[in-house]
């Protein structure tokens, strides 16, 4: 079980610095819905819903593990 709650650990960790990372962008540019759904491949939040609704899909994956229910 301690590489179960290392794995969680580090998806926290990484969905912690992604929100962090979101919101200086959005502090620092305001938000353009555009920007948010279909940025372009350069810009900043290329690829951060995906990877964020990646890492959360895993993290509820991992959870039910832990208890051992399924979704």
């Amino acid at each position: 079980m301690p590489e179960r709650s290392a794995k969680r650990n580090q998806t926290v960790a990484r969905m912690l610095e992604l929100q962090k990372m979101f919101i200086d962008y959005e502090h620092k540019n305001g938000l353009d819905p555009q920007d948010y759904y279909s940025p372009s491949a350069k810009h900043p939040l290329a690829g951060f819903r995906a990877e964020y609704y990646n890492l959360a899909k895993d993290l509820v994956d991992l959870a039910h593990t832990e208890v051992g229910s399924h979704r």
